[in-house]
């Protein structure tokens, strides 16, 4: 009934965990996509380990990340000045820390899938070194949607670092998740229980549109 009837503090909590999760995933594929794509056709000294470091980086603990930005952000942090600390800004920043390795080590995967083919065939028939790069990313371009689909399946059913760094205070940071954890904590499984159907509804309607695009973009 909760979820049917649109109660307004469900729909303040879905608010803050789309805006948190959109933005930080945005920025995330800002960074990573050039970057993967660069060391995923690159041909450079260390290109190995580069992979290898953000392959490592997937399996980063969220706390540790929450630690880090925490006492950075903190009154005596480098930039505590900014007074970001319990903010959605904080949560942002740490999520953006989390999922960016995953954009950039799944378009690497992407990229090096296609085929070297590809790219000789387009500078045979005179394309620049931009343009045959730009026929790499066209042929990856649906492993590196998926890339970004995963960041943002990743970053809204995040709990730690929107605990640690956002302070889970109601009407500004509190998230799905953390939401979800306070009323588990108090025994109150009606809000939570609406709070986990909507999580999954997103994730599915998101996982949808991926396949609608993909679809309709093959025809």
């Amino acid at each position: 009934m909760m979820v049917i009837g649109f109660n307004d503090e469900l729909l303040h909590i879905v608010g803050v965990s789309l805006n948190v999760s959109v933005w930080s995933t945005l920025a995330a594929c800002i960074l990573g996509v050039p970057a993967g794509f660069a060391i995923g056709i690159g041909r450079f000294r260390g290109r190995q380990t580069c992979i290898t470091f953000f392959n490592t980086m997937l399996a980063l603990p969220t706390v540790v990340i929450g630690l880090l930005v925490y006492s950075v952000l903190s009154r005596r942090g480098v930039f505590g000045a900014l007074g970001w600390l319990y903010t959605q800004k904080a949560m942002i920043v740490g999520q953006i820390i989390l999922i960016t390795p995953i954009v950039i080590a799944f378009t690497i995967a992407a990229v090096s899938r296609i085929d070297e083919r590809y790219r000789r065939t387009a500078l045979t028939l005179g394309a620049s070194g931009w343009q045959a790069a730009m026929v790499i990313l066209h042929e990856a371009r649906f492993s590196i949607m998926a890339a970004v689909v995963a960041a943002f399946g990743r970053v809204i059913s995040e709990i730690g670092i929107s605990m640690m760094l956002g302070g889970n205070a109601k009407g500004f940071t509190r998230t799905m998740t953390t939401a979800m954890a306070l009323e588990y904590d108090k025994g109150e499984f009606v809000l939570a229980l609406a709070l986990g159907l909507v999580l999954l509804a997103i994730s599915l309607g998101v996982n949808m549109l991926l396949g609608y695009v993909q679809g309709r973009t093959r025809r």
